[in-house]
């Protein structure tokens, strides 16, 4: 029998650079808008991707009101329910915000919201750092496909996709490029 190969090929660009910002810009608008007391707001950002994303909506909504909201570093890796096919040897890191979480009002931070497994374990890992008041999310691109329910309060734009399509967000310090791109999945043998 013959070995499957799969390989990811870009099918197009979805968002730029600029279209970026003005997304994250209106994110970080909208949390203004929705949050009255921003001194009890604190920002997590879902490793990796989310905490630049988390960093770039912290620096907006400081510009825009002299708010300095607080960032967490959410690592999920731990929490994840499906360990086991994302990593031969799991390694465990603990998240120990400088922050307290408890009585706050959590905003989590990602890229893509896709199937709402890392949601469910980003809210694992935080109460396991204390009990927030309330938890919002905060997505640059939903996907749609949820297995879980949860829904994005912020959204910078939603995407119908296939399930033979991946969103990848690109961040110019991890990644060397900043868009939003969507892949296909091309299978051969």
């Amino acid at each position: 029998m013959a070995k499957t190969t799969q390989e990811f090929i870009t099918k197009v660009q979805l968002m730029d650079e600029q279209t970026m910002q003005r997304a994250l810009m209106r994110i970080s608008y909208e949390i203004i808008e929705k949050n009255a007391d921003l001194h009890n707001l604190v920002l997590a950002g879902i490793c990796t991707r989310g905490v630049p994303l988390a960093e770039i909506i912290q620096k907006n909504i400081a510009r825009h009101t002299q708010v300095v909201i607080p960032l967490i570093s959410l690592d999920i890796q731990y929490y994840r329910d499906d360990l086991e096919k994302i990593a031969e040897i799991p390694q465990v890191k603990h998240n120990e915000p400088e922050t307290d979480i408890d009585d706050k009002s959590v905003i989590l931070v990602d890229d893509v919201l896709f199937t709402g497994r890392t949601v469910r374990a980003a809210i694992d890992a935080l109460f396991d750092m204390g009990r927030p008041s309330r938890v919002q999310l905060a997505i640059l691109v939903d996907r749609g496909h949820r297995e879980l329910p949860f829904r994005a309060d912020y959204v910078g734009k939603n995407v119908p996709t296939s399930l033979n399509e991946v969103v990848q967000v690109n961040i110019g310090p991890i990644d060397g490029k900043t868009n939003v791109e969507l892949l296909e999945k091309k299978e051969y043998d």
